[in-house]
Parts: structure tokens; C-alpha cells; sequence
């Protein structure tokens, strides 16, 4: 078995990381986090070029028929890049439809979203890490919904919403009547969470909704898994690059006994997620029965050491760790956003247990 990823994938995820990272990249994200802009619309559009948005839609709908192990590699790239862009809602989104929907449904949402033409997200949770879908309790009446849903990501720039409903069901709601979209109050900045408020608001039932919940559950695990371990060797790098040129007492920090360890056992704790993440997204495509589980231990392990690392990481710089001038908040929060979205550590690894019938 090749535990290596191909070439292909190799040179993917390398041409995603000069996206992301080109010389206006920094300038772009600190433009967000100082409230200069909501989300960074170019890069975005870059993205979208490259094809990003349809990596994982089927051919027969525009897209590039690729796999989540590609999906979640660009994931690790946003990561790492702090990228404050709606990729995570909108590639939930596109799997909810590409599982759940029926051939019709398909064709008539997939072409548009694995263009970008269409921005789509999730609104699943009604309360805080209420996020399974045995813990959705809005119900349609009739071809209608009314009901409130938070913690949805990028809700202010979405055409169409992928809604969790009563009995682990998915449904599509289109932007227009019936909806209204305040924003939440949130630490990470690069991932704006909004409320969604639902008042007879016209709602299609995807015809394999049931299935497709479980599916949009274990990608949402995936990507943000590879979203932390991106984010995790950032800011092992940051606290790597700045005790090689902070001098105290004549000397680096890099030379003293107690940093040397803390960025070796950073680092100890953070490669191997690599290998969690990856797993978790072959399971995902290629071996399904196990997709759960692997998924809800590659979140809750990955986003654990990235919290973790992320406030290591930033007490190493001393002071200007802790200034909104430096960039380590950026990550400190976005492993805040990690840790809670989607599930939290202690709930995931009961699931799991329950799963590996422990």
C-alpha cells in the first residue's frame, strides 16, 4: 500500500500554496482582520480560476471528479495561509448536494457551484455543538421552513443554504424572501459565522438527505482536520523562524535548552496529524464504513494539538505574540474556530469509541 501522496497531488497541493501564499497575501489578510474588508474577494476569485470550487464535482457537472484527499489538501494549504475566504461552507455544500441529491437536484445546483457562480454554505447547529444531525430540531411545513440556525459560516455572501433538518434530513434554501442574515459576534476573524433566520422561507428536500447528512458531517471532520493541521505548522514555523533571530542576553532564543524543546515536542505533536487527516480522507472516497470513525478522530486529534500549539506557539514570541501588529492571533483564533466547530474534541472521541464498539 502507498502511504505517499501522487504526484498529482504532490503538484495540486504545491500550486495551491503559490496561490495562497503570492506576494499580496499577507497584505489581503490583514486587510480582513483590521476591518479594511469582510473576506478576501480575490483570492477567492483565484481559487475559483484554479477550479477549487469543483475539485471534488463529478465530471458530468462541470466539475474536476477529484476526491476529498484533494479537497482536503487544498484545505491544509488555506490553513496554513490563514486564508479568509468561504471555501469551508461552500465545498460542505457541494458534497451535501453531490450525496444527498437525486440526478435532477444534481444538475440543477452542481454546475453552479463547482464554478463559484453560485456561493453556497451550511447552516446546520440551532444552539452551541449541536451539530450531528440527530441534534436538528427545525421541521419543514409543508414546501416551507421557519426556524433559526447560527454558527453558519459566510452566511452574508451565500445564494444558497444546505439547512440541517429534524430527522437528520437536508434541504436547499435559496437566498431571497423569506430569509434574513445578521451577523454573529466571533474571534476568527477570517471565517465570519452568521445567524440565519428562516420565516416561510421555500425549502427543497434533497432526496437522499438522510445519507447525504452523514456524508457533509464526516467531510466537515475532514476538512477541518487538514485546516488545522495547515494551521498548526504555521505557527510551529512563526515560533521556529522568530527564536532563530530574537536575541536575549546575547543569544537567540533558539539556543536555549527550554525553547529547543518545546518547538521538538511541537512539532513531535503536530506531524503526526499529517497521517490522521490523510486517512481520514482516503476513507472518506474508498472506504466508507470507516469514514466515520476515522473522520471524527482526525478533528478531534488535529484540533486538540492545534489549540494547543497555537497558544505554545504564540507565549514563545513573548509579548508581541500577544499584539494585534503580529500575525500569530490570526492562527490562535482560527484554532479556536477549529477546536469548537463542527464538534468538539470530547464529543468526537465518545463517538468514535462508540463506533470502534468500545
Amino acid at each position: 500500500m502507498n502511504f505517499k501522496l501522487t504526484e498529482d497531488q504532490k503538484a495540486l497541493q504545491d500550486a495551491v500554496r503559490r496561490l495562497v501564499l503570492d506576494e499580496s497575501s499577507r497584505q489581503q489578510l490583514r486587510g480582513v482582520i483590521d476591518g479594511k474588508a469582510s473576506w478576501d474577494e480575490p483570492l477567492w476569485e483565484k481559487l475559483k480560476a484554479f477550479g477549487s470550487t469543483g475539485m471534488i464535482v463529478p465530471e458530468a457537472y462541470d466539475g474536476s471528479g477529484l476526491t476529498m484527499v484533494e479537497l482536503a489538501l487544498t484545505a491544509e494549504m488555506l490553513g496554513y495561509a490563514g486564508a479568509a475566504v468561504p471555501f469551508l461552507g461552500h465545498a460542505l455544500a457541494t458534497v451535501a448536494v453531490i450525496a444527498g441529491g437525486d440526478e435532477a437536484q444534481k444538475a440543477r445546483w452542481l454546475p453552479g457551484l463547482a464554478s463559484g457562480e453560485t456561493l453556497a454554505t451550511v447552516a446546520l447547529s440551532e444552539r452551541n455543538d449541536a451539530w450531528d444531525p440527530c441534534d436538528w430540531r427545525l421541521a419543514p411545513d409543508g414546501a416551507h421552513i421557519t426556524g433559526r440556525k447560527i454558527n453558519v459560516p459566510h452566511g452574508q455572501l451565500a445564494d444558497l443554504f444546505i439547512v440541517g433538518l429534524e430527522g437528520g434530513q437536508l434541504a436547499v434554501v435559496e437566498t431571497g424572501g423569506g430569509v434574513s442574515v445578521e451577523p454573529m459576534d466571533g474571534l476568527d476573524l477570517t471565517r465570519p459565522l452568521s445567524a440565519v433566520e428562516f420565516t416561510q422561507a421555500e425549502v427543497t428536500l434533497l432526496a437522499n438527505g438522510v445519507e447525504g447528512a452523514t456524508r457533509l458531517r464526516d467531510a466537515s471532520l475532514v476538512l477541518l482536520a487538514a485546516d488545522a493541521f495547515g494551521g498548526a505548522k504555521r505557527i510551529l514555523e512563526m515560533a521556529r523562524d522568530y527564536s532563530l533571530v530574537r536575541e536575549t542576553f546575547g543569544a537567540v532564543l533558539a539556543q536555549r535548552q527550554a525553547v529547543k524543546h518545546q518547538l521538538a515536542n511541537m512539532e513531535l505533536e503536530t506531524e503526526p496529524t499529517r497521517g490522521l487527516y490523510w486517512f481520514s480522507a482516503y476513507t472518506f472516497d474508498k472506504w466508507v464504513e470507516r469514514s466515520s470513525h476515522a473522520a471524527a478522530l482526525a478533528k478531534a486529534h488535529a484540533a486538540e494539538m492545534f489549540i494547543a500549539s497555537a497558544r505554545l506557539g504564540t507565549e514563545l514570541h513573548g509579548g508581541i505574540g500577544f499584539t494585534w501588529d503580529y500575525d500569530s492571533q490570526i492562527w490562535l483564533k482560527r484554532a479556536m474556530f477549529d477546536f469548537a466547530w463542527g464538534g468538539r474534541p470530547d464529543r468526537l472521541f465518545n463517538r468514535a469509541a462508540d463506533l470502534a464498539g468500545w
